[in-house]
């Protein structure tokens, strides 16, 4: 797999069937290895060992309705009070981060109302913070660790 914009973290692999998987460390279970999957296990680790937030916060690819629609979100941080403190969406390394990803996580966010948003495609990461008194987000150089929130 492609050398992300992350620091390096050791995962787990499996072979079987002439296919790749890696272990979710949040969903305790092995996955295939998609281009995507690469990027996600990465944020998963990043939120875990640089940002410090613990596992029992963090929910990857769950199900939400958005306007009527079935979707489904990459990797979220709750707040202890079970609000939503961050929302990522990964996209694979070979997708381009553009004005559409945003508007998908906007939709998101509009149903999720969390505090901060991540976009990335393992080598581009974007953080936003809402306001959502005012009706507008701040670009932020990167998510804030756990320790300041609690």
């Amino acid at each position: 797999m492609l050398k992300l914009n992350f620091p390096t973290y050791t995962f787990r692999f499996k072979n079987n069937e002439n296919k790749v998987s890696i272990f979710d460390e949040i969903r305790k279970k092995f996955i295939i290895l998609t281009p995507e999957e690469w990027v996600r296990q990465h944020v998963v680790h990043y939120l875990i060992n640089e940002k410090k937030y613990p596992k029992s916060l963090i929910n990857v690819e769950k199900v939400l309705t958005v306007n009527g629609l079935r979707k489904r979100y990459d990797v979220v941080v709750f707040n202890s009070d079970g609000s939503i403190h961050i929302l990522v969406e990964c996209k694979a390394p070979e997708v381009r981060i553009s004005q559409a990803t945003f508007d998908q996580i906007a939709r998101y966010n509009m149903t999720m109302q969390a505090r901060f948003l991540n976009v990335t495609n393992g080598l581009n990461h974007y953080y936003c913070q809402m306001d959502f008194e005012n009706e507008k987000y701040q670009f932020l150089p990167s998510l804030p660790d756990y320790n300041i929130i609690k």
